[in-house]
């Protein structure tokens, strides 16, 4: 990202050690272009300062990296959305979007939201030796999964103990398998593991007859 200042002095040299102590940089440190020169006038009538534009690449920090991303992939799929980050630290940051009619950036239980935040993570990650989680929702979606699945696998370890026997569950990601798996790990009589491949892995909620 390129940060530009214009200033305005007597000389040239006036201006740029100006732009410089705003700026907080060295000579060698930035670009000096001269928009106008001084000029002295007659008598010192008709004088006028000099002007600089003086610039320096300033690094973008991974916020910044994943906001331009998100702005750039949302106008690519004409949806206007906007990405807000919640909070932020070394090893995370939680982006919020919002605008209308979302639905499109969710997808079928999730699935287009879970592609576009592992496009960002790639994005921003990408040949950064120091990686940063980044956690995309859209009108509290991923809360409201998450609380649908806690419920889905409690209405589900019950069956198994009711009837003692194994329940396969629907496809699942990565994500929503771990809700399930967490959910049940305290469930009494029941355990869980998961079988086949992606994108078909599955959870089974089985009956833990060494319980009884």
């Amino acid at each position: 990202m390129t940060v530009t200042i214009q200033v305005s002095a007597k000389t040239e040299e006036e201006a740029i050690a100006s732009a410089l102590e705003q700026l907080g940089k060295e000579l060698d440190e930035v670009s000096i272009e001269v928009v106008e020169r001084a000029k002295s006038g007659f008598l010192g009538i008709g004088s006028t300062n000099a002007v600089v534009k003086v610039s320096y690449e300033k690094p973008e920090t991974k916020s910044e990296k994943v906001q331009a991303f998100l702005t750039g992939l949302f106008e690519h799929m004409n949806v206007e959305a906007q990405a807000n980050i919640v909070n932020e630290d070394e090893a995370a940051i939680n982006i919020e979007l919002v605008g209308e009619n979302l639905g499109a950036l969710i997808g079928r239980r999730g699935e287009t939201l879970d592609a576009i935040q592992h496009l960002a993570n790639y994005s921003v990650n990408r040949g950064s030796e120091n990686r940063v989680r980044i956690n995309i929702d859209a009108e509290n979606y991923r809360a409201k999964r998450t609380e649908s699945l806690e419920r889905l696998a409690k209405k589900v370890a019950g069956k198994v103990t009711k009837y003692r026997r194994n329940i396969t569950l629907e496809p699942m990601n990565a994500y929503e398998r771990h809700v399930i798996h967490t959910a049940l790990q305290e469930y009494p009589g029941v355990t869980t593991h998961s079988t086949g491949s992606e994108p078909n892995r599955r959870v089974v909620v089985a009956y833990d007859r060494s319980a009884q």
